[in-house]
Order: C-alpha cells, then structure tokens, then sequence
C-alpha cells in the first residue's frame, strides 16, 4: 500500500466536448495503466450511450501509477467527469471526493459557460485548481487568448496554465507533475473514525449493490461490519477493490484511497449517493461533508406501452436509481395511458438519457409525457400545494396566486449574435440583467428566464441563433408571481388528462390551437362530426372540427320520388344526432404517442 503523502486525488473538469475523456485516455497511456493493445478511444466512456453521442454522462474513476521526476512513486486516483449542466451533481460529488482539479479550456473555444460554472464548484469545496490549455495543435486555436480569458474571467493566474493536447500527447507529463506537486495529499486522514465517501454506485445482478468510495480515514477489508449514515442500513463488507480501469480487487482500501465496496445489500433503496460509510462497531459521530440533497427541476410521465410490462418498467426505475441520484420517481396512474410513474431530471438530455437507458439496457417500450415543472398554487383558504402534474390543479375560482420556478442562466454568446439571442430571450418571458464583454468576439448576457420556456427548444435555437458556439449554464432562481392557467384540450366534450398542461396565459391560445390541429390531423374520423376544443377554465379558445365518415343511405334508393331520398336523409341525420350525444370517441394509442413525441 502506498504512503498516504504519496497518494493524490484529482478530477478533471471543463465545459462539455473540450477534451476531458481524450486526455484520460492519454494519462492511462502515459502511466502504462493500460496497455497499448486494449487501448480504445473513449476508454472510460462504458455506456453506448456515451460513445454514440461523444459526451460523459457518469463519472469514472481509476487507479494509475506514475513514477515523478523527483524518483517517487505516486498513486493518482483520477475521476473523469461529465461536462453537461444537467449533470452538474455528478460533477459536485466527484469534486467531494478530491483535492485537486485539472481544468481543461478548448484553445480554440476559450472560457465557455460551464468552464465558469465547475471552477466555481471547485473553488467552493476548496480544491487546488491546474489549468489546462487543451487542444493547442488545432489550426483554429489561439492559447494566448485561452490564457488571457482564464486570467480575466477565472481570475487565476495565467502564467500556471499548462499547454496540451488530449489527441497528440502534447503537455502530459506537465500534468502529471503539476498534480504531484500542487494537489495536496488526501485530508481529513486524522479523523478518529473510518469514513468513507459514497460518490457512485451501480446495480449488479449476482453481487448486490457494488458502491464506489472515496476513503478518508481508517481501513475497509472484506469481513469488516459496515453501517450508511444516512439510512442506518448495516451489511458486511464482501470484496473491496481499486479501478485499473476494470475492477481489480484488493486486501485493503486505506486513507486516501478510491476504490468499489460490495456488499450484501439487495435493497437498492437502502444506499444514497453522497452517504458516509462508517463501521458499525466503530461509527464515526459526523458524515463527510460535501453532500447535498439533489433537487429535479424536470418532471414527465413515463408510462409501459404494454401495461403488462409495469412491473418491469418499475424494478428498472429502481435500478437506475441508485446509479443516479438525481433520478426520482414516484407511482401515477392515468386515464388515457394506464399505470405508470412521474419520474423527476435534472433538465431534458438528462431526461432523454433516462428513457433510452430504459429501452437498452432494460428492453422496455415506453412512452412519456410532456415535460413539466414544478409550480406553487396558493389558493383562497391561505393552503400552499406544489404541483407538477396538470391534473392536480385545484378549480380556478380557488386559486388566489401561482408561482413558477427561474433560472438565473448565464448565456455565452458571439458578438453578432446579440439581437437575436435578445429577441430569443424575451420570446421566452426572459429578463437580461447586464451584458459583459469577454473580449473583442464573445459576451455573456446574464439572465433570467421562466424554467417551464427553456424545457423543449430553448437549447437547439440557442445552438442554430450562434451557429454552434453558443453556450449556457444556469443555476436554480427563485419562485416569482406569474399569470399562469390549466390548458385542457376535451374531444368531444370530454377533457383528456394526458394532454392537459400548465401554461402562461399569452401562450394558451396558440399552444391550444397547435394542439387541436394536430389532434385533427391524428384521430380516425367516426360516423359523426367530433369537436377537438382547446379550453382554460370554462371557455373554449380554440375549436377543429373532424369531419364525419360518409355512409351513402341513397345507394339502395333507386329512382322514385325525392321524398324517398329526403326520407333516408333525415332519417340518417336523427342517427348521427343520437349517435353524437351517447357516442363515445376512443383515441387510438398511436395518437397520444405522436403527439407526446411531437412527430410531424
């Protein structure tokens, strides 16, 4: 086991698609963690998922060896991190469980949202930040820029910025020795009892529930009777282990240490992510610091397509869920899709992973609902009710105010592309506070926008406004005081509680008639006119009429008088009367999955 001063704990942080992964796998190289013939791009990138699409979505450690220039051997536990504001909790957690952070900046990109947004984070939990000027060997890139922005908009001194590049190996061994001789070697060893921090965890089939942890102080061996702090839930240690980057088990995890615990856990609802580990003959008195209970700021219903398969969709929920905090769920039923759950994301890719996560790796057909926030309804008797699902709203005659939640969003944006995003930003209810300049082609317009208007489309216009080098990051704001009404949309009279939503009162009409065309364009016509209506309250403010299925009554008339042709008629017509007030029109499944997936 190595000395504990020899031991350094670091991640590496940037703003998504500047290198993080690519640089990993030059650090494995480097330290021959790897060999050259299992060498791949995106090594620690395991998820399809995150190969397909070129983007972390869970962090990943690793143990690697790397003998420095002054004739030591250190053990340097690495975390790679996502870059995306929706996983900005996978990135606080792994920050908890380090002392130091290389921070990656594109050369060609500069200092982009979330390049702002994870130095900050890092500098709260008081970690020794090394700047990382990647991708220097790029045609486009200007490092001298880099280094200027990270002194101006950091403020960290730009003469400690190292220049590499993740793809040709420029600049490697600069990192390495920068993480030896400036992160600090792990703290709180010294605490009386064994702690240790649960920054990650997965489901397996014949082991249990496997966590990942972070070490502080004392030894974790198999055999060893452990306790979680926040749940009390006890289990016995059965393997330990350190990543190299597979699982590789060990006698012994000591201070300072990264590395898998098994235990005989089965519950997944029993381990927390961000909990303590402690013995339970030995309990430590206080759990690490560094753990914030997430808070999901997008809601959906996601619902089996087979109801049969509601068990299966359940048991998978559960599983995810203990690989992903930020994931909850809780039971629903609707009238229209039968049996499901409402499921709480940190924002929409986070959302979209979700659900493919669920067609892969659990072979379940699912379909959601639109997204929704959560909204504060304060009604005439002085009760507060908070509500994510349209059909809990109270009768609008009870409700005195509503509220909605803001983000303070932070938009990076080129020069030229200050008027729309201004035109973009108030289309969307959105107030600028000020704008500042980064250098002579980039500003950052600080904003504040409802969070319900930046759920669909709000990231794609950004992105297609600034011709790809736009960027966000935001941060939960404040409730605030909005006009806000229930939009039902009744199909022949009757309301249809999967299309129901919460929108504010200058989009209800165009929303509502959207959605009655659609609707019009999708249901199979019936024996008789049906009226598709968008209506808040109880006025209707938007109407299509779905023609009727044409019955030829005169085909069997031939000849004679026209009084025995008005006679089928009329006849016809009372059906279609009688038909229209005791008919009942059933919406095919198809229809609700197109339009929940908005296919044109």
């Amino acid at each position: 086991m190595p000395e504990i001063s020899n031991i350094r704990n670091f991640c590496i942080i940037a703003h998504v698609d500047h290198g993080k992964t690519t640089l990993s796998d030059r650090l494995l190289e480097h330290t021959k963690t790897v060999e050259l013939r299992q060498m791949k791009d995106q090594l620690l990138d395991a998820m399809d998922l995150e190969r397909e699409k070129g983007i972390t979505i869970k962090s990943h450690p690793v143990s690697m060896n790397y003998t420095a220039q002054d004739g030591n051997t250190y053990l340097l536990n690495l975390i790679d991190t996502p870059g995306h504001v929706d996983f900005s909790y996978e990135v606080s957690r792994s920050l908890a469980s380090c002392e130091g952070a290389c921070l990656l900046i594109d050369a060609s990109q500069g200092v982009e949202a979330q390049t702002v947004a994870n130095a900050t984070l890092a500098l709260q939990q008081d970690l020794t930040i090394i700047p990382v000027i990647n991708k220097i060997d790029l045609p486009s890139a200007h490092p001298e820029e880099a280094k200027r922005q990270v002194e101006d908009v950091l403020a960290i001194p730009a003469d400690e910025a190292i220049l590499a590049s993740g793809k040709s190996g420029l600049g490697i061994t600069d990192i390495l020795e920068a993480v030896v001789k400036n992160v600090p070697a792990p703290k709180w060893a010294d605490y009386p009892a064994p702690r240790a921090l649960i920054f990650d965890s997965k489901f397996d089939t014949y082991k249990g529930v496997i966590t990942y942890v972070r070490v502080f102080s004392g030894s974790f061996k198999p055999g060893d009777q452990i306790q979680l702090m926040a749940t009390g839930a006890k289990s016995q240690i059965k393997e330990v282990g350190i990543f190299s980057p597979k699982m590789k088990a060990a006698d012994a995890l000591e201070p300072g240490m990264v590395g898998y615990v098994v235990t005989n856990i089965r519950d997944v609802s029993e381990v927390k992510i961000g909990d303590t580990l402690t013995h339970a003959n030995a309990a430590a008195k206080e759990p690490v610091p560094g753990f914030k209970e997430v808070r999901p700021m997008v809601f959906s219903g996601i619902y089996p397509l087979d109801t049969s398969e509601y068990e299966k969709l359940k048991a998978g929920l559960a599983k995810l869920a203990i690989n992903d905090a930020a994931l909850t769920y809780t039971a629903e039923s609707s009238v229209a899709l039968g049996f499901g759950f409402r499921c709480g994301f940190l924002g929409l890719l986070h959302m979209e992973i979700i659900q493919e996560r669920l067609r892969r790796e659990y072979d379940l057909d699912i379909i959601s609902t639109y997204p929704s926030v959560i909204y504060k309804v304060y009604t005439h008797g002085g009760k507060l009710s908070k509500i994510d699902n349209p059909s809990l709203m109270p009768p609008a005659a009870e409700i005195e105010k509503m509220e909605e939640p803001t983000v303070r969003a932070h938009i990076h944006v080129p020069s030229t592309s200050i008027g729309d995003m201004l035109t973009l930003i108030q289309e969307k209810r959105g107030i600028c506070d000020h704008i500042d300049t980064i250098d002579d082609q980039r500003v950052m317009l600080s904003c504040v926008l409802p969070l319900n208007e930046i759920l669909v489309d709000f990231n794609d216009r950004l992105k297609s406004i600034t011709r790809g080098y736009g960027s966000m990051d935001y941060e939960f704001g404040d409730y605030v005081e909005s006009d806000l009404v229930k939009l039902d949309i009744l199909v022949n009279g009757d309301p249809v509680d999967a299309f129901s939503s919460i929108v504010h009162t200058t989009k209800a009409e165009s929303n509502g008639r959207r959605l009655c065309e659609r609707l019009k364009e999708l249901l199979p016509r019936q024996l008789f006119k049906i009226a598709i209506q968008a209506a808040v309250g109880g006025k209707i403010i938007a109407r299509e009429t779905l023609g009727s299925v044409g019955k030829d009554v005169l085909a069997k008339c031939y000849g004679g008088d026209i009084t025995r042709k008005r006679k089928l008629l009329d006849k016809q017509k009372e059906g279609k009367k009688r038909m229209k007030e005791i008919g009942k029109v059933s919406i095919p499944q198809e229809a609700f999955i197109k339009i929940l997936k908005n296919e044109k």
